[in-house]
């Protein structure tokens, strides 16, 4: 039966681009490191610096990119038909929707084989001990005789032989020679380690080649070297290619040095380094001895400033002047004394005469005088105003006086509750007092008539 929760119209509609993003991201979740093996094909390196090739094997391809930030780490640039290991990650181009692998890291197949096999033993020999910092041995502080395993016609020898004429040709070298490249080298290595170890005629041993690619170095990857190395009673400088390449044999010997000249030149004291020392350790003997004779004078001259500050005459004539100070600082001191009690009379003198009382009196006696001429000034000023007020007074009194108005015929008319200003006021049979000029009537209402 047909479900309708099947139906499209119910699912999430998805457009291409979502869809390659999503791809893209689990891809790239999925497989976020692989190692993967093919062989080059369609290799194009544009303008920009990235690479763009397809991996391949007898059955499929791929397509690939490495970008600019990592080809440049590569040790080679990759042509159509070679054999290849990378690192990579797997993920999908969006805009075609083709899946591709981003390359992180390229080599050779073979070499990358060789890595492999290197970092087991590496892992094995560490695991053992043999990279121990405890088990290393320190170089002689004196070399005299230095022993090189290497092959008697490469560049190395060449290169150590130089830097040892140049820096020390004091120094006997003694070579050791042997195969350095191939399956049997070890063997041959090893041989001279040890019959360097049984004649103990050197201080020290280099042990080293020329630069090379990894299957060239290889012989120095040997298990069984190591422990020879390992186990030498003679201190061993590891000094295989150039700064950049790594050996075993690196790890487990006493000293690594990044190139066989750096060896030599660890080996080997600077001729010129070592006149320039002696030169320099001349001046500093000369210098110290210069300095101790000078602290020797400086010791002596203070010894005999020591004896003429203790001598009796000495010691006499600096009480002497002793003395003579403290009379000096005495006689100052009384003459200040003097001077001071002399001012303080004077200011006193002056005090007194500014307090003599007859001028106080004096002067109060004026001031007196001047208090009462103005006192008794201001009491006739303050009386007449007094009575000019006064009488200023009396005139507006009389002026509003009831009893002026009773005077020119009016008359007051008062009830129990006092004047009766209206008619409202006044009640039939009401008794009414009425005020003359020159005496009161009592009378009492009969009635009360408004007008009009």
């Amino acid at each position: 039966m047909y479900s309708q929760s099947n139906s499209p119209t119910n699912q999430s509609v998805y457009t291409v681009s979502r869809l390659n993003r999503e791809i893209r991201t689990i891809l790239e979740r999925g497989f976020a490191s692989i190692v993967l093996t093919g062989e080059i094909s369609n290799f194009v390196a544009p303008a920009s610096g990235h690479w763009y090739f397809s991996l391949k094997d007898d059955k499929s391809q791929v397509r690939a990119a490495m970008w600019r930030g990592n080809n440049r780490y590569a040790k080679f640039r990759p042509k159509d038909g070679d054999q290849v290991q990378v690192q990579a990650r797997v993920s999908l181009y969006e805009p075609r929707g083709d899946y591709q692998v981003i390359v992180e890291h390229m080599e050779a197949a073979g070499e990358g084989q060789l890595k492999q096999q290197f970092e087991a033993l590496k892992m094995q020999l560490a695991a053992q001990g043999l990279f121990s910092s405890t088990h290393k041995k320190a170089l002689p502080s004196t070399i005299n005789r230095v022993g090189v395993i290497t092959s008697s016609t490469g560049a190395a020898i060449k290169d150590i032989l130089t830097v040892l004429k140049r820096r020390a040709p004091q120094l006997e070298v003694v070579i050791y020679p042997c195969q350095v490249q191939g399956e049997q080298a070890h063997a041959g290595i090893i041989e001279k380690l040890e019959l360097a170890n049984a004649r103990n005629e050197v201080d020290v041993l280099i042990v080293g080649r020329g630069g090379g690619s990894l299957e060239d170095l290889w012989c120095f990857n040997h298990e069984q070297l190591a422990h020879a190395i390992y186990h030498s009673q003679l201190p061993v400088i590891s000094a295989v290619g150039h700064e950049i390449d790594t050996t075993i044999s690196d790890f487990v010997a006493d000293i690594r040095a990044a190139t066989p000249s750096a060896a030599a030149e660890l080996v080997s004291p600077d001729s010129h380094a070592l006149r320039h020392g002696i030169v320099h350790q001349k001046q500093l003997l000369h210098s110290a001895w210069r300095h101790q004779l000078n602290a020797r004078q400086q010791q002596l001259h203070a010894l005999k400033s020591r004896l003429a500050q203790q001598h009796p005459a000495n010691q006499l004539m600096q009480q002497q002047q002793r003395f003579d100070e403290l009379q000096m600082r005495l006689h100052h001191a009384m003459e200040a004394r003097l001077s001071h009690q002399h001012r303080l009379i004077n200011q006193l003198n002056m005090r007194l005469q500014r307090a003599n009382p007859h001028d106080k009196v004096a002067s109060a006696k004026y001031q007196l005088q001047q208090l009462s001429s103005r006192l008794l000034a201001a009491q006739k000023e303050q009386l007449y105003g007094a009575q000019s007020q006064l009488s200023q007074l009396a005139a507006r009194l009389d002026s509003i006086s009831p009893l002026a108005v009773l005077a020119r015929g009016y008359s007051i008319t008062k009830n129990e509750h006092g004047i009766v200003k209206s008619i409202q006021q006044v009640q039939p049979q009401q008794q009414l007092t009425t005020v003359l000029a020159d005496g009161e009537i009592t009378t009492q209402v009969v009635c009360v008539q408004p007008k009009g």
